[in-house]
């Protein structure tokens, strides 16, 4: 049986030096708040079960979560439609780019929740009758899972908002094919104020513990979502969270993982721990290039690959 190291005690500061030489990649520049980000930036975090958290440098540092929002989206839609949900989104993986114009050809559904046409849907459908009452439920529900109250960042979910268009297209192609059910712009604003939401590695590591830990938050103990749930959820990252990389992630890093144009990765190894990677700079599959290689290192020497051999420690 092969050994890895412990996360109790892995050197993540060590790991940051290392990824700070990873150069390479372009800052995401679809709205002025990622456009400025400081190249330079990175950021790793853990959660374990017990609810330690292990950080290294600037994971106390406030970002928009971005798509890794979309992991959560999903999991509150299937929570407050009973699992409804899965009738009116699809969980296929697309190979296109996240924003694709793209649906389901025979039903016009979303393809998955991960990409934008799935994450406008599930937005739309979280419990709430108007935008003000769908914002609040979201935001208490992405707290529940970061285990501390959470905020918008309000320029941030304007210019998502106004300079959203592919957004604003794919809303309307979900209304004329009848899977949309409130307005084009309701949904694009709800979510955008969801991508809005400020976090750090800290919390966005958190966050995938608790979908790790079959949706108990390490930290509060809270039961946020049921199992099945959660097991759904990362079922479904595994299959789209990287979008069109995300068949080369699982066989190189082999975690159910969430990326995001901030440079967020988001990640939830079952029943092991939960981890945040945070570096702007993005691949050609808008993937955080030091992101990768973190996330790469961490699962080779902790063993975290799902379809690894069972992990042992030193």
């Amino acid at each position: 049986m092969s050994r890895h190291r412990d996360p109790r005690s892995y050197d993540l500061d060590r790991l940051r030096a290392e990824m700070l030489d990873h150069d390479g990649g372009e800052v995401n520049d679809s709205i002025p708040q990622l456009a400025s980000a400081d190249p330079t930036f990175c950021a790793i975090a853990m959660a374990l079960p017990d609810g330690t958290v292990r950080s290294t440098a600037q994971a106390d540092v406030a970002f928009s979560v971005q798509s890794a929002v979309k992991p959560f989206l999903f999991a509150l839609a299937l929570l407050d439609t009973d699992g409804q949900a899965l009738e009116r989104i699809g969980i296929e993986p697309t190979g296109e780019a996240f924003d694709a114009i793209k649906l389901e050809s025979d039903t016009g559904r979303p393809p998955n929740p991960m990409v934008n046409a799935g994450a406008l849907l599930t937005a739309s459908i979280v419990d709430g009758d108007d935008v003000a009452a769908r914002d609040a439920r979201i935001l208490t529900g992405l707290s529940a899972f970061a285990g501390r109250p959470l905020e918008v960042d309000e320029e941030v979910a304007r210019d998502e908002h106004l300079l959203g268009d592919r957004n604003h297209a794919l809303a309307h192609l979900m209304r004329a094919e009848g899977t949309l059910r409130v307005s084009a712009d309701d949904a694009v604003a709800v979510y955008a104020r969801a991508c809005a939401v400020l976090v750090d590695a800290e919390v966005l590591a958190v966050m995938g513990a608790t979908l790790a830990f079959g949706g108990r938050n390490p930290l509060t103990g809270e039961q946020v979502v049921p199992p099945e749930v959660a097991r759904d959820v990362v079922s479904v990252m595994a299959t789209c969270g990287v979008y069109d990389g995300s068949g080369r992630w699982m066989r190189s890093v082999g975690v159910p993982a969430k990326s995001s144009v901030s440079g967020a990765i988001v990640m939830s190894a079952p029943q092991r721990l939960g981890a945040a990677v945070i570096s702007p700079p993005l691949d050609e599959y808008g993937t955080s290039v030091r992101g990768h290689a973190a996330s790469k290192r961490l699962s080779d020497e902790l063993g975290l690959h799902v379809f690894g051999s069972a992990p042992g420690v030193d």
